[in-house]
Formats: C-alpha cells, structure tokens, sequence
C-alpha cells in the first residue's frame, strides 16, 4: 500500500495541464470527498501497528504534494490566461482617457457664434489692449464725453490713449476699416470694466456683439434677426424692443425675451413680469460709419450686443457670475456632456 501511494506521489510531481478545468479534475481526483486521499485515510485503520507511522507520513506527503501542485498550476493558468485576455484582443479598448469638460462660457459662445452663422456672419477679432480711437472715439464718443463715465476703464500704466477693451465694438471698428460693405460679422471676446466684483457683475466678462452693414438695411431687419436668434437659442419666440440710448447706435434699444412665469424660477429671473433682458441693439450711428469710411448716404447698418456671462447664468441656472473663473473641476464637470 505504501508503495501505492509513493507511485501517486511520484505522479502528482510530474503532472501538468494546459486549462484551469484540468486542475479541478486533478484536485478532484486526490483532494476531494470521495478522493484517492479519503480512500488511503479510510485504509490506515487496516494497516499493521508496526506500518502506521511510516504509512501516515506518506499519505500526509501524498496530500502535501497534490495541494502545492494545484494552488502552482491555478496560479500560473490564471496568470496566462489573463495576460491573452489583455494582450491577445486587439480590439480591446486602451488604457481608458479622462475627459475634459467645456466651460459653460466656450458653450454659450460656440451656440451663438453657429446660429449667427446659419444666416451668414462672420467671426472677427481683434485685440484686448485697445487705443482711445477704436474703444471710443470712432464709436461716436469723444474725448470728455459724458457717456464714457458709463464704462469705467482700466487704463494702461496711466496712459489715456492706452486701455483694456471695454466692450468689442473695437473690433467691429476695426473690421469696418479693413472691409468694404456688405459687413455681416459678429465678435464675441473678453471685455473689462473697472466694476465692483459680486455674485452679478465682475471686473472681466464676455460679450458677442453683431454688426450688418449694406445697402437699405432697416430696423425691419434687426427686428428679424433678434427674433430669429432669440427663438434658435431660447426656444422663445416672443421679444419686444424698449427704447435706449447707447453712443454708437441711433435709435437704440434694450431686447426682452418672454421667459413666461411657469416656474418659481421663472417669478425669480423676471421679477414677477415675464420678460427678460438679454441684449442692446440699435441702427449704426451715420457719425460711426464716417469714422470708418463708410459713406452713411450710401449704406445703413444695425449693432447689436450681449453678455455671454448672462446668457449662460440664464440658461444654466448658476447663482454666482464668480464660478466662471474659480476655476471649481466640481463646477465644471458638471459640463461634460454639453
């Protein structure tokens, strides 16, 4: 019997296996209930006096042997079929790549730049440090005039010709002096104002302002354009315009938007009356086209402007303007899937 059982030692050191289902069959064959170990242990009962030591010595060898051979093999199976389970699928995706959020700003100025693009505007640019000329003077407001006090301006190192854009009208300036009419561009960008920071207003913001420039165009066509785009971005279709004054622009106007009051959200946003303000506009003064060499006799235009920072506050529901540039990855993520 001893002899037996050193020939299944013998055996179990020199087993293999090519699959984990091999090893189960094998532990049990020697390891389970009603295995080959059960059957010598029921035997040891029957064995001489004399034998049982060397016999019990054998069948603990025995069994010693076949665990160690099964917890290898498992180990080394598991390890193999792993490694062809990540190495052997090429169509596996690759190491997983976090995602990056859009600001609710880029978000906002990307919806109105397309919409606007839809009915053939242009994206222009221009700088952020400005010169008197093209922040104010070309816009119709000259030295000392009264309506600059609306604008509190940064000023670079104390020279009053030098500033930071107060609005991008800048550049609608600067594209009428590089082009000839037809002109249909809008210009959104970052402004500055020397304001007060709170949950409302902040000293930097971000405006898209319109400019259209041809022969016969009238205030029928702002109107047109306005309710275009207000029921592109807002699903809301019903505006009306309240007269204004604003320097460049003449006659000018504030743009309301009906929000509705469905919601107590909505009693909030419009103090109980419905409508919203979104925008200024206005018919491009004749004096601004001069100031840019546009014979006023020949071609009329309309400006208009708004606040990208109120729009997405409005439409996102954020209480404070000062989470836009915090910098919060909680805030921003919450952006991932727009």
């Amino acid at each position: 019997m001893i002899d037996k059982i050193k020939a299944h030692i013998a055996a179990v050191e020199v087993f293999t296996a090519k699959s984990l289902k091999e090893v189960e069959t094998f532990r049990i064959k020697y390891l389970g209930k009603k295995g080959l170990l059960n059957d010598f242990f029921a035997a040891f009962r029957d064995v001489p006096n004399d034998q049982k030591k060397e016999f019990g010595q054998t069948i603990n060898k025995l069994k010693m042997v076949a665990t160690e051979k099964v917890n290898s093999l498992k180990a080394s199976l598991s390890n193999e079929e792993e490694t062809k389970g990540i190495y052997g699928d090429l169509t596996r995706p690759g190491e997983p790549v976090e995602l990056g959020s859009r600001h609710p700003i880029s978000i906002v100025k990307n919806k109105i730049i397309d919409i606007f693009s839809r009915i053939g505007f242009n994206v222009s640019e221009g700088p952020e440090i400005e010169d008197d000329w093209h922040n104010f003077t070309a816009l119709n407001l000259p030295e000392y005039h009264p309506a600059r006090d609306m604008q509190d301006t940064f000023f670079i190192e104390k020279d009053p010709d030098v500033l930071l854009r107060t609005h991008t009208s800048s550049v609608q300036v600067r594209y009428m002096e590089n082009n000839k009419p037809p002109i249909r561009t809008i210009s959104p960008g970052r402004v500055y104002r020397n304001e007060a920071i709170s949950a409302r207003s902040h000293c930097f913001f971000h405006q898209v302002e319109g400019l259209y420039v041809d022969k016969g165009v009238s205030f029928a066509d702002l109107k047109q354009t306005l309710q275009y785009f207000t029921t592109e971005m807002f699903g809301k279709s019903k505006i009306r315009l309240r007269p204004s004054y604003f320097p460049f622009t003449e006659p000018s106007a504030e743009v309301d938007v009906y929000w509705g009051l469905e919601t107590e959200t909505d009693y909030k946003m419009t103090k109980g009356t419905g409508w919203l303000e979104i925008m200024g506009c206005g018919m491009v003064d004749p004096n601004v086209l001069k100031n840019c060499n546009i014979d006023p006799e020949v071609y009329s235009g309309f400006a208009f402007g708004m606040g990208i920072d109120r729009i997405a506050l409005l439409l996102h529901q954020i209480p404070d303007i000062r989470m836009f540039s915090e910098n919060d990855v909680r805030f921003l993520e919450q952006f991932k899937s727009l």
